[in-house]
């Protein structure tokens, strides 16, 4: 028996205690529900679960596909070295994916629905598919390194004839999912922050993933290293630290180029709690990690090109969290429960746990071992521009910070007054530069239960903004029309949160249960 291995060291208490308080908040979740076991509601039922678990999950794992595209179907051989550490790194990603929807789910023994019950005109629909589908596509992926483990060959043969067709099929599925995700947010233009709603969101989400999945790659090569001395090529590392920095910067232009394009590049220079986190994003994950990979002196150094892929991850992160919890808070309040988070870190503990046996027991890494403190062969060495500590010091407090602003219950402006956020669609119309030229007023004819028609006046609700703002209603519920046009709205709806029921919730304006009479009369 091998004491070494039975030896207690810091990490392995931390996961002992994540395992733990994970287990206590399985129990808690599975016994009292999502109501005892989060934070989350009947207006904001998408929480950590899903923004983390789920959004980050994938995203991670997107190294899978391009590496095994790059391998196997483009016939790049220098990237083979690397293709089994990310085709596992990617199984794991996808099947704890599926283990954090066991939670978030109300019936999660219901989990199987989606593959009998078709619905092909849903975008969840087409997700569920195409991650069990490419989730099984992972496993088939990964079987020849169980298979040369135990030496079955006949089985071995047969699943390398299977190879390429595994690999194409592969790749479709992640690419349709991993653009989908983002599809999931296209539906919600009435709700979604506008630095962060476009009808490009699936390409911003496929490009994003892909940039970082090649920095786990980098990531995970550096923390193998130090968990049992086996490393990647540093040459590999390089290429990948390049590839990034293209695909950092097709991200940046696109979306600044989307913003610009949707009037909503101004809402990126207004102060606001989803400004800051905005640049948090770009800044960390964008355009930070871009300037230090283009400089040949830290991309080619371990400490730089770590550091550069560790921004990048935390970039990404915090992406995913800004389009599934920050864009969305519009009046709601969330912050994840502890239980939550419990069940958040137990879930990537766990993956580090299974990687880390994989990676000692089945032939992930098929290279020598590297001893400690002899570094990378053949890498380049510089003496430190800066000192990481200090860098790293400064950008955990500054993460920090923007965390802690970002999941703040309400944002107040410089004026101390609750504002709802503008949204997609958001574009202002400037009285100092524009002449407001408003509509007549609009009567809705009184529907069934109602206690008379309605009559919405725009010069009324013009004259009690302190700055006429075109957007507080015009944020993609109801389109701007040329004059002339007619507008409606559908029977039954004013009083819900994206109609008029926005506003009129008793706190930015007198509520709907309040005073019926001030709206619900007849034009004079």
């Amino acid at each position: 028996m091998n004491l070494q291995n039975t030896k207690l060291s810091f990490w392995k208490v931390v996961a002992g205690i994540a395992f733990v308080l994970g287990i206590y908040a399985t129990f808690v979740r599975f016994t009292q529900g999502l109501g005892g076991a989060t934070n989350l509601t009947d207006e904001f039922p998408w929480g950590i679960w899903i923004g983390f678990d789920v959004l980050v999950g994938v995203g991670l794992a997107a190294g899978g596909f391009v590496i095994a595209a790059t391998v196997h179907i483009f016939n790049l051989e220098k990237f083979k070295v690397i293709s089994r550490p990310v085709i596992l790194t990617a199984f794991l990603g996808y099947s704890l994916v599926i283990v954090a929807l066991l939670f978030d789910l109300g019936r999660p023994h219901r989990i199987w629905h989606p593959l009998i019950m078709w619905n092909p005109h849903s975008v969840m629909f087409e997700v569920a598919w195409c991650v069990t589908l490419y989730t099984i596509v992972l496993a088939l992926e990964f079987s020849p390194i169980v298979l040369e483990k135990f030496k079955l060959k006949k089985t071995l043969r047969l699943v390398r004839s299977l190879f390429i067709p595994l690999v194409i099929l592969g790749v479709l599925l992640s690419t349709l999912h991993q653009s989908s995700l983002g599809t999931l947010y296209v539906l919600v233009p009435d709700k979604l922050h506008g630095l962060w709603y476009s009808p490009l969101l699936p390409v911003f989400f496929f490009i994003s993933a892909i940039a970082a999945g090649l920095a786990m790659v980098i990531f995970e090569s550096f923390l193998s290293q130090r968990a049992f001395n086996k490393k990647l090529e540093p040459e590999v590392l390089v290429s990948l630290a390049r590839v990034i920095v293209v695909v950092l910067a097709v991200y940046l232009v696109l979306k600044f180029q989307d913003l610009a394009g949707r009037g909503n590049l101004t809402l990126a220079f207004t102060m606001s709690r989803e400004m800051v986190l905005f640049w948090g994003e770009i800044g960390l994950g964008v355009v930070l990690p871009m300037v230090l990979l283009f400089s040949a002196r830290v991309r080619e150094r371990e400490e730089g090109l770590f550091f550069s892929a560790l921004l990048v991850i935390v970039g990404f992160v915090v992406s995913r969290l800004n389009v599934s919890i920050t864009g969305m808070l519009n009046s709601e309040t969330y912050f994840p429960k502890w239980t939550e988070i419990a069940v958040t870190v137990a879930i990537v503990v766990l993956g580090f746990v299974i990687f880390v046996y994989a990676a000692k027991h089945f032939p992930v890494f098929g290279l020598e071992k590297f001893e400690p403190g002899k570094g990378v062969p053949n890498a380049k060495t510089y003496s430190p521009a800066f000192s990481g500590n200090v860098v790293l010091a400064f950008w955990a407090v500054l993460l920090t910070g923007i965390i802690a602003y970002g999941m703040a219950a309400n944002h107040v402006n410089n004026n101390g007054q609750n504002k709802p956020p503008a949204l997609y669609a958001a574009r202002s119309v400037d009285p100092l530069e524009q002449e407001l030229q408003l509509p007549k007023n609009i009567v809705f004819p009184a529907g069934e239960d109602s206690p008379g028609p309605v009559t919405f006046s725009h010069e009324n609700h013009v004259l009690i903004q302190e700055r006429p703002d075109c957007t507080a209603c015009h944020a993609g519920g109801y389109a701007i029309i040329a004059t002339g046009e007619s507008s409606s709205i559908p029977a039954g709806t004013m009083h819900e949160v994206h109609s008029c029921g926005k506003c009129h919730n008793g706190e930015q304006a007198f509520g709907i249960e309040d005073d019926c009479e001030s709206c619900h009369q007849a034009e004079d």
